[in-house]
């Protein structure tokens, strides 16, 4: 498949595979760009900021309904292919691709109500007899990086926002999953004028670089590693940055938590697309009181489910995105078995798959817990007490998600305040997002907030315009 750039259809030299990771098929090929199509991309961007902020807000939202009609007419064909290039399962890709038609659709809503506000400026001293107001404007380029977990939902969040406040956008898709993105592309440039949206494909150390660097490009909207993200941080200059970074999310399960839906939440959160989310449950945090009978229950559950074919609709596992994933996360549960965990179920690699884990013993200086294990494993850990509790919780350089279960609404106020994280649901694992809701961490897991209302303060810059009536 192709690159977009200015509405025409971009090739190079140099081709990637992009391979189905359950049976290494290959699926299609996508070019490894070089600098010449990022300085490409980059001007149609600029160039096509005047046909886009001519619009009215009442245009662009009606664009963005077309679209979000087109995505519906494709859903099917969309989630059949997130399944072949990403290796999750059928239900979970249509659980995606829906839930990117909801972003869509909230954009195009979200686009005819960008408000400012009146600024009382007589309350200050020598303000008397002005009238001020805000605006919110757009930023002009936006270029948005995306990871390979959840392709065609994180790079519409980014997207569709973007030209909801009139920017333009440069999408640089996962080279290993690039291809849902590219799609979507298309959708959007058969309702835009060329050049509002383009699509670069290639690597972060040359396609990434240029555009975070480029004085060209007003944002950087970027999802992926910790280590990816500070290098932004550093290079970006004055552009405005929003960073989701990874996440090493806790479950906290109190003394009096209700059981089964503690080890729902772990079923939901800790081997949700194979463990290939940021705001996955990474640690599992259990009053000892309790730990013996959630732990029987967590292990009965994990043995049920399913791994194998992610287009089987039975399938519950799937594959992670390749093989070496699959590797890191063996060697990681291999080297906390070393330091004295104990696997209870799973523990298992065949190619890509690895088995949903349950492991116990574990300690919170082992590193399957102190850095963010990108797969099917959930860790427990036992303590003592609620604060032990909120203190292992906070041992962490993250602070993207957590989720505390408790039937005692003191408790559960506490570690809701007392977590630091920037969302802490109570009674409800971390994988829990709405797509309207304001998504960012703290910490080492970013900056900035994505969900549509948000993402668009985010993408615009205030000014404010000041009427002496004196």
């Amino acid at each position: 498949m192709d690159m977009l750039i200015n509405g025409k259809h971009i090739s190079a030299d140099d081709l990637a595979e992009v391979k189905n990771p359950y049976n290494g098929e290959v699926i299609d090929t996508v070019p490894v760009s070089h600098l010449n199509n990022v300085d490409l991309a980059i001007d149609a961007a600029v160039n096509a900021k005047d046909s886009i902020q001519e619009m009215s807000a009442f245009k662009i939202s009606n664009k963005l309904y077309a679209v979000y009609e087109k995505l519906k007419d494709n859903k099917d064909e969309l989630a059949e292919l997130l399944t072949k290039e990403v290796g999750k399962p059928i239900n979970e890709s249509v659980v995606e691709v829906n839930r990117s038609i909801e972003t869509l659709k909230l954009s195009a809503e979200e686009a005819k109500r960008i408000y400012g506000e009146t600024v009382p400026l007589d309350g200050g001293i020598n303000g008397k007899g002005f009238f001020a107001f805000t605006q919110r404007v757009p930023l002009g380029v936006v270029a948005a990086i995306t990871p390979f977990n959840y392709p065609l939902n994180l790079s519409i969040h980014k997207i569709a926002p973007a030209i909801a406040c009139k920017n333009t956008v440069i999408i640089k898709p996962p080279i290993n999953a690039p291809l849902t993105v590219m799609k979507f592309a298309e959708l959007v440039n058969e309702e835009f004028p060329d050049g509002v949206i383009n699509t670069v494909t290639g690597y972060g150390s040359e396609v990434g670089d240029a555009l975070v660097t480029s004085p060209k490009v007003d944002k950087i909207s970027f999802t992926g590693s910790v280590a990816t993200g500070l290098l932004i941080a550093s290079r970006a200059g004055m552009k405005k940055v929003t960073l989701e970074l990874g996440g090493n999310d806790p479950l906290v399960v109190l003394k009096d938590a209700d059981i089964d839906r503690a080890v729902n939440g772990v079923m939901n959160g800790a081997y949700l697309n194979a463990g290939q989310v940021c705001m996955g449950v990474k640690r599992i945090i259990v009053d000892e009181s309790i730990a013996d009978e959630f732990t029987q229950k967590l292990v009965r559950e994990t043995k049920k489910i399913k791994m194998g074919d992610p287009m089987d609709k039975n399938t519950v596992l799937g594959t992670l995105i390749d093989e070496d994933a699959a590797r890191m996360v063996e060697e990681t549960v291999n080297n906390a078995v070393k330091a004295g965990a104990k696997i209870l179920t799973g523990g298992k690699r065949d190619g890509a798959f690895y088995e949903a884990t349950v492991l116990d013993n574990v300690t919170p200086d082992m590193d399957v817990v102190v850095n963010e294990t990108f797969g099917p494993v959930a860790p427990i850990i036992k303590v003592k007490s609620t604060d032990e509790a909120i203190k292992v919780a906070n041992d962490t350089e993250y602070g993207l998600q957590a989720g505390v279960f408790t039937e005692n609404f003191r408790d559960g106020l506490r570690c809701a305040n007392e977590i630091e994280a920037g969302t802490v649901f109570v009674n409800k694992q971390s994988t829990f997002r709405t797509d309207n809701m304001p998504f960012g961490g703290f910490k080492n897991s970013g900056t900035g907030k994505e969900g549509v209302k948000y993402a668009v303060e985010e993408m615009t810059k205030e000014k404010l315009i000041g009427l002496n009536l004196r």
